[in-house]
């Protein structure tokens, strides 16, 4: 097929189309339809975008009725045309552009809809959004060269353009056939990759983590088949992918093999379910609660309000302390002295008295007092106890609890011992030294007592 000579014969069926009076009167129709529906089609927006806002209509209704203000002006501009179509063909004049300027515009309407549902069918903060636009501008191009007849036309001018290597062919054509097929199956994969959380979120027989290994398959699978149908499309040869498998065998064994370990160690804590959203866990330095197990690093919201990223892979080759994973009852410790003139027994009584008091302590496990050995100071005791929500923490429990022993103790004589010593001075070295001649020059110092014998029997010899 001559490409040059099916543009020749185009270029001179268009330009005896234009040289037709019929044409440019359905033309000038056809623009007039375009301001009438332009006009009617803002003033009832401006009336029915007060029904869509926030407050007003929810659910499906809402999306509907915004889906439809947004076709409104090019489903306007159609029933227009159907009208002016209709009364051309009553008068016997020809309709033949009309007839094409209502397919076009009927199937900008349509597209311009079909994008919207898709773009609302993902999260309302969607980076689809920016691009809701070139994609409708797009799709609608390829569907107005191909009523047109000028598809193949278009095809056949990019084919020609094209670089070989080796034995393998790359034309424009492949290039922009493989990356339309590859966005435009890219949105469907996650259009449905959404539906399948949707579904996977409302069923209750299944734990949170195997959901999330689910939708992560589900999305890789099919972002990975959306890849695979596009180069298929395109025409390019699978066999490539040997020699493409091979280079990103190196990328993996160089650049890309942390990224990768991360994804793989987040699919085995899922399967796992050795960390799951709502966990209270330490790694580290860090202590909080999981807030969602992502791709590459699960989050988690310490006591201060900070989100942390953690990697995957530091949770399968560093020791981590779950306080909820199998049972969220979690105990700890408070260590304490009270004065050897105290009775220990009494202290205990009222240590335990003290946690009962406490809120957010647990009556069974009760907390109990033990008596742990005798420092050189007081008495060391010993106070466990119990909580089971420790993702509020544990020192605010620890400090009420230590509070009320404090008030309690002081309430009941109880001391609190502090480091002391006892000096022993032995009689005789105590004299010299309150001696009017200790610390002049020249006397003898305690040093020289310590050391020289105090008589002649004392003596070695």
């Amino acid at each position: 097929m001559d490409t040059f000579a099916d543009l020749q014969d185009l270029a001179a069926s268009a330009s005896a189309l234009l040289s037709a009076p019929s044409t440019w009167r359905q033309l000038v129709i056809a623009a007039g339809g375009f301001l009438v529906a332009l006009l009617t089609g803002q003033f009832l927006q401006q009336r029915l975008r007060p029904m869509v806002s926030p407050g007003g209509v929810t659910g499906l209704g809402r999306t509907a009725m915004r889906t439809g203000i947004l076709a409104l002006i090019p489903l306007l501009w159609w029933l227009t045309l159907l009208a002016a179509s209709a009364w051309l063909r009553r008068r016997g004049d020809p309709t033949d552009v009309m007839h094409l300027i209502v397919i076009l515009v009927g199937a900008f309407a349509l597209i311009r809809m079909g994008v919207f549902v898709l773009r609302h069918s993902f999260s309302p903060g969607s980076k689809l959004k920016a691009w809701e636009w070139s994609l409708t501008v797009t799709i609608w191009g390829l569907v107005a060269l191909h009523i047109l007849g000028l598809l193949p036309v278009v095809i056949e001018v990019l084919d020609e353009y094209a670089l070989t290597l080796g034995s393998t062919r790359i034309s424009l054509y492949m290039v922009t056939s493989f990356v339309l097929s590859i966005a435009l199956l890219s949105l469907v994969a996650l259009w449905l990759t959404n539906g399948i959380q949707a579904l996977l979120r409302r069923s209750d027989s299944l734990d949170e983590s195997f959901k999330l290994v689910l939708s992560k398959l589900a999305r890789f699978l099919l972002l990975m088949l959306a890849v695979v149908v596009a180069m298929v499309t395109a025409g390019i040869d699978l066999t490539a992918l040997a020699v493409f498998g091979g280079a990103l065998g190196v990328g993996l064994g160089l650049g890309l093999q942390r990224i990768v370990s991360n994804f793989v160690s987040g699919i085995i804590l899922a399967f796992e379910e050795s960390v799951r959203p709502g966990d209270v866990v330490s790694v580290g330095n860090t202590f909080g609660v999981v807030q969602g197990l992502h791709a590459r690093y699960i989050e988690v919201r310490d006591r201060d309000g900070k989100d942390i990223l953690i990697p995957n892979e530091t949770l399968l080759t560093s020791e981590i302390v779950s306080w909820s994973h199998g049972d969220r009852n979690v105990r700890f410790r408070l260590p304490l002295q009270i004065s050897y003139q105290n009775d220990p027994e009494s202290a205990m009584a009222i240590m335990e008295q003290a946690a009962r008091d406490t809120t957010r302590v647990l009556a069974d496990p009760p907390p109990v007092a033990r008596l742990m050995g005798f420092g050189d100071n007081g008495i060391n005791l010993e106070l466990r106890l119990w909580v089971n929500d420790p993702e509020n923490g544990v020192n605010n429990a620890r400090s009420d609890t230590y509070l009320r022993i404090w008030h309690a103790f002081r309430a009941a004589g109880i001391s609190f011992p502090y480091p002391q010593r006892d000096v022993h001075l032995i009689p005789q070295r105590a004299a010299k030294a309150a001696s009017p001649s200790a610390g002049r020059p020249g006397s003898r110092s305690e040093s020289d007592d310590d050391q020289m014998p105090d008589s002649p029997a004392d003596s070695p010899d």
